[in-house]
């Protein structure tokens, strides 16, 4: 899923191609994609785009005349910039918003139909969509750690959650919690002031960089981020399970729930004591490894 960095970028780059443009026509492809009938998606056009913000993980086209159009892309959710003329893809695309300079496609990859479009009548209705969390890039120390202690949840938990914590989800809380030296499960409650601020500097720091190295990234892919993704070989242990860790060497580990897994290093992260994937431990049960030693 596309979080802080990716969105931001997103945003920023098309502020720059339709501020100021008109949103032409919208060309909805697949009826499950907008999830709003009044007011009618018709209305979105012929009107100016007056801003592009960021909204958690979301990306909102605020339009003249108070309307908005919000984007939420999901898992697989993909936003791709087409020039005047150009064909967009056949069946990956869901919807596509015509203005004077482009196009931007909305699409989707696999079956699986998440990704959605809401057109809002009003500012005060883009506000009932906010979950609340915090903008971790502007937030103090006395703010984050308010926030991090309001409910004793696990790490990756509360960095997730979008009630306490904006724009952040599975891969960049992985990145930050490898940077701060934490456990993924460790409670929010456990946590001692040299602990909260490491993990306050790490979150700023991590999405801070990857901002920077995403827009470099778009810079060099024509202006525009074609290549989103939560798996990136630069990434420190998300995605990275049984890769070296970058800063020990120790092979990354993974805690598989669901849909989604957890990636650390057991070394850097847990004092060498590796968590147990529920399933498999059941599975092997005495002879499911304690430490990261067992495993060298």
């Amino acid at each position: 899923m596309p979080e802080l960095p990716d969105v931001t970028v997103y945003v920023e780059r098309l502020q720059a191609r339709v501020s100021g443009d008109v949103l032409q026509r919208v060309r909805v492809l697949n009826p499950f994609v907008l999830r709003t009938a009044v007011p009618p998606i018709a209305q979105a056009e012929g009107r100016r785009v007056e801003g592009v913000e960021r909204l958690g993980k979301r990306v909102a086209l605020v339009l003249e005349g108070g309307l908005v159009l919000v984007i939420h892309l999901m898992i697989a959710g993909r936003l791709r910039w087409m020039t005047p003329g150009a064909k967009a893809p056949g069946k990956l695309t869901l919807a596509v918003l015509e203005f004077g300079g482009g196009s931007l496609v909305l699409t989707e990859a696999g079956s699986r139909r998440r990704a959605s479009m809401h057109l809002l009548a009003s500012r005060a209705a883009l506000n009932d969509m906010d979950r609340g969390g915090i903008d971790v890039l502007s937030a103090d120390l006395a703010a984050f750690k308010a926030r991090l202690i309001a409910e004793n949840h696990t790490l990756k938990r509360a960095l997730t959650d979008p009630r306490l914590f904006s724009g952040i989800g599975n891969a960049y809380s992985d990145e930050i919690l490898h940077r701060a030296k934490l456990s993924p499960v460790a409670l929010t409650h456990s946590l001692g002031d040299e602990d909260v601020q490491r993990l306050h500097n790490a979150t700023s720091d991590v999405m801070g960089e990857w901002i920077e190295r995403l827009r470099a990234e778009a810079d060099q892919s024509g202006g525009w981020p074609d290549k989103v993704t939560a798996f990136r070989p630069e990434m420190a242990v998300h995605g990275r399970y049984g890769k070296p860790c970058p800063v020990c060497g120790a092979p990354v580990q993974r805690i598989v729930y669901a849909d989604n897994e957890t990636n650390y290093c057991a070394r850097c992260q847990t004092g060498g004591k590796l968590l147990a994937d529920r399933a498999l431990s059941r599975l092997l049960k005495a002879s499911w490894p304690r430490n990261i030693d067992e495993l060298e």
